[in-house]
Order: structure tokens, then C-alpha cells, then sequence
């Protein structure tokens, strides 16, 4: 089995070092997504007590020339704590801290879609939207192959392996199991897990979030599946279309609802929604990957339960389609949709403040509104 030397390494040695007393100085670790837009970076440093609220985080900086964000003579990059977790590696009373990147001039860097995605939210807040999000990952030996599958060749085909139980139906869970509870007791609002059509295929879901929440859980949630494999030496990859052939690919379905749309009589509103996001398609698609599409083009094929990526379509209980709502919504009139094109890569931060753009300040068209002065 293809895993990192590091995990090789005694754990039970590190166990000792982890449980000696701090004399009430706290580890806080700065999280942030590097000039990728998908990868993430930590750092960490010490404090003389430990923070009550994302206020007593001070800024920090790091070299942006060495993670795609800086050129080397002018490299230092600010760091803006945003929102704070328990940290489940260095336990209480240490922190993990999710952080906006600023430029030199205190500008958002180009990855630091948040910065927007905030000022759309902050409009939006009287409608109350709430999102759910379903991330979908594999996870990969070091060398880059599905974790369990033979080493020269394929599992058998797709069928057994979604929700499946046993050995040769599921590979990975003590991963899986060890990344909910890590996100429990951080307190990232994780809400299930369960494994995914392709074997060594699995998804999470985070949510209920409302506004700029969703986007700050979801990235804290990846960073710590990105932490564990670590400690099991394998690799989560969120690429959409990991295998070629006939295997599924992985996406980021992403639930969302205002609150006219969760009252009573709230499907007109739902429906009305879904025929602004039918006028825009080719903005969201834009939008759903951090490749302007070119990544999703590989997963969304009509086939293995996606839409095309060309043409958009919705529909009740419809796992074809651009947009579904549940089959229990159609039957109450009310309640949520489901948005299925998202990438399992894509910026949550983007995904979110698209659909707001488009279904609550009625944007239309392939351009965006600044709303610097509101």
C-alpha cells in the first residue's frame, strides 16, 4: 500500500509531546488558501493566553513568493484572522484560525475570493440564505493511484461501493471516521459523511450555514481532511474527475434555500429562482471551478449522474439535472433546492455569492456588480 514515510513514524512516541502542560500559553495555527485558489497553508505561533474571540487573534504575515501570491521583492502578505475552531491536533486550549490574505496595499489577493463574497452576504442578510454543501474527495495513495485499488489494474465495476460496508466494498474509513470527529470537536458544522459511487470515493457535508459561514466551515473542514490523511499518509485530491472512464466524478452540491423559501408556499419562490439561475448558466459555470469550467468539462457529461455542462435542466428527484429539488419539497411546497454543477474543487466563497447574485440582487449576464459603495 502506497503511503508517505511520515506516517510510518511512531505515533504513540508524538502522544507524550502532546500532553505536556503548556503553563497557559496557547498554539494558534493560521490557516489560509494559498495563490492556487485550492490549496491550503498553515502556520502556527504562540500566544501568553489563550483568544476568546476572533479578536484577540493579532495579524500575522507570511512570504507570498513562496505559495503563488507575491513576487520575491515585494513578498509579504497579511494575514486577517476571520473565524476561530478548536484545534483537534494540538487540543483545547490551542486554536486553528481561518484567515483572509491582503497584498502589500491591503488589497484582497486574487485568491481571497471571501473579501466579495462577505460584502454580497452583508447585502443579502435580510433574506437569510442558508447553504448546505456535499464535498466530494478520493483519496489517493502517495503515488498518485486510488487508495485500494489493485496496483495494475481496476476494482470491479460501480454498484456496490455507495454507502457500501465491508472490506472489499470500502477503503479508507478509519480516515473518514477520524476527519468527523476532528471536525466535531473543532467545531465545524459538519452534518454527515458517507462513502461515494466510486470505491476509494467519499464525501462530507457541511451545513446548515448561513451566508459567509458556509464558505469559512467548508475550507476549515478541508483543511483538516488534508491534516488527517496526513497522519495516515494518503492524499485527498478534490479534482472532479480523478479516473477517466467509466467512474464517477466528484462534485460540490451545494443546498440552499432563503427564508421565503423554507415558509409555507415557499416553492413559487424556489421555482422563480431556478428560472433566474437558468438565464445565467454559463456565469455559473464559470464560477463552479477555480478553471472557469475547463475542470468541470471533464465531470460534466450527462453521464454518471451529471447534467451537461452545455445545456441546463432541473427537475424533482432528477440527479441529471443542473438543479433538483428533493422529492419531500415538491411534496411540502417549500423548503430547498440543490445546485449539482459545483466542482468538488471549486471556492465555496464563489459558489455562494454567485447564487446570491443571481436569485437575491437579480443580476443577469456573464458580468458582475461592484457594490464597493453600498
Amino acid at each position: 500500500m502506497s503511503v508517505s514515510h511520515s506516517s510510518r513514524l511512531n505515533k504513540l512516541v508524538r502522544e507524550q509531546y502532546v500532553r505536556l502542560p503548556q503553563d497557559g500559553l496557547v498554539q494558534v495555527t493560521y490557516v489560509w488558501i494559498d495563490g492556487s485558489g485550492e490549496g491550503v497553508r498553515c502556520k502556527s505561533r504562540t500566544l501568553d493566553k489563550e483568544p476568546k474571540s476572533i479578536e484577540d487573534v493579532p495579524e500575522w504575515n507570511f512570504d507570498g513568493s513562496s505559495t503563488a501570491q507575491a513576487e520575491g521583492s515585494n513578498s509579504d502578505m497579511f494575514l486577517v484572522p476571520v473565524r476561530m475552531f478548536r484545534d483537534p491536533f494540538c487540543l483545547d486550549p490551542n486554536k486553528l484560525v481561518l484567515c483572509e490574505v491582503l497584498k502589500y496595499n491591503r488589497k484582497p489577493a486574487e485568491t481571497n475570493l471571501r473579501h466579495t463574497c462577505k460584502k454580497v452576504m452583508d447585502l443579502v442578510k435580510d433574506s437569510h440564505p442558508w447553504f448546505g454543501m456535499e464535498q466530494e474527495y478520493t483519496l489517493l495513495g502517495i503515488n498518485g493511484h486510488p487508495y485500494g485499488w489493485p496496483d495494475n489494474g481496476f476494482p470491479g465495476p460501480q454498484g456496490p461501493y455507495y454507502c457500501g460496508v465491508g472490506a472489499d466494498k470500502v477503503y479508507g474509513r478509519d480516515i473518514v471516521e477520524s476527519h468527523y470527529k476532528a471536525c466535531l470537536y473543532a467545531g465545524v458544522k459538519i452534518c454527515g459523511t458517507n462513502a461515494e459511487v466510486m470505491p476509494s470515493q467519499w464525501e462530507f457535508q457541511v451545513g446548515p450555514c448561513e451566508g459567509i459561514e458556509m464558505g469559512d466551515h467548508l475550507w476549515m473542514a478541508r483543511f483538516i481532511l488534508h491534516r488527517v490523511c496526513e497522519d495516515f499518509g494518503v492524499v485527498a485530491t478534490l479534482d472532479p474527475k480523478p479516473m477517466t472512464g467509466n467512474w464517477n466524478g466528484a462534485g460540490c452540491h451545494t443546498n440552499y434555500s432563503t427564508e421565503e423559501m423554507r415558509r409555507e408556499g415557499g416553492l413559487k419562490h424556489i421555482e422563480a429562482a431556478i428560472e433566474k439561475l437558468s438565464k445565467r448558466h454559463d456565469y455559473h459555470i464559470c464560477v463552479y471551478d477555480p478553471r472557469g469550467g475547463r475542470d468541470n468539462s471533464r465531470r460534466l457529461t450527462g453521464h454518471h449522474e451529471t447534467s451537461n455542462i452545455f445545456e441546463f435542466s432541473a427537475g424533482v428527484a432528477n440527479r441529471g439535472a443542473s438543479i433538483r429539488i428533493p422529492r419531500q419539497v415538491g411534496q411540502d411546497g417549500y423548503g430547498y433546492f440543490e445546485d449539482r454543477r459545483p466542482a468538488a474543487n471549486c471556492d465555496p466563497y464563489a459558489v455562494t455569492e454567485a447564487i446570491m447574485r443571481t436569485t437575491v440582487l437579480n443580476e443577469t449576464g456573464v458580468e458582475t456588480k461592484d457594490y464597493t459603495d453600498h
